[in-house]
């Protein structure tokens, strides 16, 4: 996690953050720019969001829904104001996956990784607050039908497409087949996985969460080695790790086109 010192105004926030805001240290450790996020250093230390108005409402609840099965944050405070959501939640303690501890050990991350992300998925989560992740999945992908956003280098070593046209056409075909089976965290990255000593403390970032088909999570749990360890030797161990029972390989494609196009 990087952290830069950051002076707030703090009238420009939410008066039932003042507390939370007061005579504590900032840091920006924002990584999107999407929405801004702040480290508050007080007490066990808080992390404070900002995004657009609404865009923040999905990632509270299934925070507070993943805190709820001791798997993530606790929400303190989701509101607007001023044209803005905010969300304030505990830190969880530890450091995320890109910690260079973590990295320092690709082979044990690898597994680690993969095993949490088999344990997530066989979750009960018959509560869920997204019972239907699918349906806004497919929606995205549908409107990346015109190209605009279509990343043709997004899994490069992984799995590629000679052209839109053929990820478009293998996209259209794998999705009336994805599941609604598991609980997804949908943005299964190494910076959204935080260990305590090599344990699961917790998962952040769970805006694209809900129910949904396993295979969304397994692509970017095998991209997010490839992109931040920078080889594409672990995909094979990966699968091993995280059970290849359950793996359909052309659903692993299929997702990666629905990605690449706009997933």
């Amino acid at each position: 996690m990087k952290l830069t010192p950051l002076q707030l105004n703090r009238n420009e926030w939410p008066g039932e953050l003042a507390d939370r805001l007061a005579d504590a240290a900032i840091y920006d450790s924002s990584c999107s720019p999407e929405a801004r996020v702040v480290y508050i250093d007080k007490g066990e230390g808080f992390f404070l969001k900002k995004a657009a108005e609404d865009a923040l409402k999905t990632e509270a609840r299934m925070t507070e829904y993943f805190h709820s099965l001791r798997l993530s944050a606790e929400v303190l405070y989701y509101g607007a104001f001023e044209g803005f959501d905010y969300l304030l939640t505990r830190r969880v303690p530890g450091e995320d996956c890109t910690d260079p501890r973590y990295l320092a050990d690709p082979k044990r991350l690898c597994d680690t990784t993969a095993a949490l992300l088999r344990a997530l998925h066989e979750t009960d989560a018959k509560d869920c607050p997204v019972p239907d992740r699918v349906q806004t999945y497919t929606d995205s992908v549908k409107r990346g039908f015109d190209g605009h956003a279509y990343e043709s280098d997004l899994f490069r070593g992984l799995w590629e497409f000679g052209s839109f046209e053929e990820a478009k056409r293998t996209a259209e075909e794998g999705m009336p087949r994805l599941k609604k089976d598991v609980l997804l965290h949908g943005d299964y990255c190494l910076p959204n996985i935080i260990l305590d000593d090599w344990k699961l403390s917790g998962y952040i970032d769970l805006g694209s969460g809900g129910i949904g088909d396993r295979h969304i999570d397994v692509a970017w749990g095998i991209w997010t080695l490839n992109f931040n360890l920078g080889t594409t030797e672990y995909m094979d161990r990966f699968l091993d790790a995280y059970g290849r029972d359950v793996i359909d390989p052309e659903m692993l494609r299929a997702v990666a086109a629905m990605e690449m196009i706009g997933g």
